[in-house]
């Protein structure tokens, strides 16, 4: 069988920590064909590296040459021209988190990708973790009623890396940070709710089914900061449900890159709760469901071997299971967006919804 050709449109460093030795090291059906990214020398030399036939500083060269999946993990501001350009040149796309800085970039891929009957895929690996299979099943089965309350918080190594100081714990060592892609607001479009929340939002709006209306955001940071390093928000969701959503960059020497990551869900019936950190999940249901399933030692630990594989599979026709669709991407674009348009101006933010379906 012809094997996939595969496009690369951004190869930054964590391209090259994760996504492509997952590609080559684990797929046999997989043809490293061409990959754009600036500065010629490391595109020398990732193409040196990786076996691609063609390399240019212009992403349109990857799509010229005609590949069938495409993998858009440039700066979060340039996704959305991207990725709408590997889905229209026939492309199934993976592209990084965010998957776009504004809410209605975001619902344009989902609609370009479902005319076209191409899969979006965006990179929320915590979705594909085993722990994750536990907690949605359990969720699906079972669940809590309807969500009246959750509580979402986050917080990981990432002080050193917004601040321009330095990189994140498992940054490849020969391809470190492009600084200006985390600090500069126009490439990130912001700091810490962007680089990390997005994980977080992906994992509490994929177990709930939940979509927000409505954010009253705070950000902070110290004076040298050109990004936020720390959020906090509070939440309405359709349906009635609130919740709360905090998040802050830990310092890189804090010890192992364990983030903290914890969600509680209170609902009309029950409860749920799943804490990445101290690898618990837990489901009670009155009278007498009540679940604390035994987990794996390092169960939460986060990595991305889920997403480019899911992209493979479903280009393939060997899977039709898509855990973290263009839809979740897009609802946690729109929370985002919010709230940093709330902590601009000090007042609640609104979501303005389009009629969306979701999964």
């Amino acid at each position: 069988m012809a094997k996939l050709r595969l496009g690369v449109i951004g190869a930054g460093s964590w391209t090259v920590a994760s996504h492509l030795p997952q590609l080559s090291k684990r797929r046999d059906d997989v043809e490293f064909v061409a990959v754009a990214r600036k500065g010629p020398e490391a595109l020398k030399k990732i193409q040196s590296d990786w076996g691609f036939q063609i390399a240019s500083e212009d992403y349109v060269d990857v799509l010229d040459a005609g590949v069938d999946i495409c993998l858009i993990a440039s700066p979060s501001g340039l996704h959305h021209e991207q990725a709408k350009a590997a889905l229209e040149s026939g492309a199934h796309v993976l592209v990084e988190k965010p998957m776009t800085i504004r809410p209605d970039d975001a619902w344009d891929l989902v609609d370009t990708a479902a005319a076209l009957g191409r899969h979006l895929v965006v990179s929320f690996g915590w979705n594909y973790r085993p722990m994750m299979h536990t907690a949605k099943q359990l969720m699906d089965e079972h669940g809590v009623g309807n969500v009246e309350h959750l509580m979402l918080h986050m917080a990981s190594q990432t002080r050193e890396l917004l601040l321009g100081t330095g990189a994140y714990p498992d940054a490849a060592p020969d391809s470190i940070p492009e600084t200006r892609t985390w600090t500069d607001p126009a490439l990130s479009g912001g700091g810490y709710a962007q680089a990390q929340l997005s994980h977080a939002l992906a994992m509490a709006l994929w177990l709930t089914d939940l979509r927000a209306s409505e954010v009253f955001a705070f950000m902070s940071g110290p004076p040298e900061a050109t990004v936020e390093l720390h959020d906090a928000a509070a939440i309405r969701f359709e349906g009635g449900a609130i919740g709360t959503m905090d998040g802050g960059s830990d310092h890189l020497n804090a010890g192992a890159n364990k983030h903290q990551l914890e969600l509680r869900v209170i609902g009309s019936e029950g409860q749920f709760q799943v804490d990445f950190e101290r690898e618990a999940v837990w489901l009670f249901r009155a009278p007498n469901i009540d679940y604390r399933p035994t987990l794996e030692p390092n169960a939460g630990l986060y990595d991305c071997v889920g997403p480019p594989h899911a992209l493979v599979d479903l280009a393939l026709g060997q899977t039709d299971v898509n855990r973290s669709p263009g839809w979740l991407g897009a609802r946690t674009v729109e929370i985002l967006d919010a709230c940093y348009r709330s902590a601009a101006s000090g007042a609640v933010a609104t979501i303005h919804t389009r009629a969306h379906e979701g999964a």
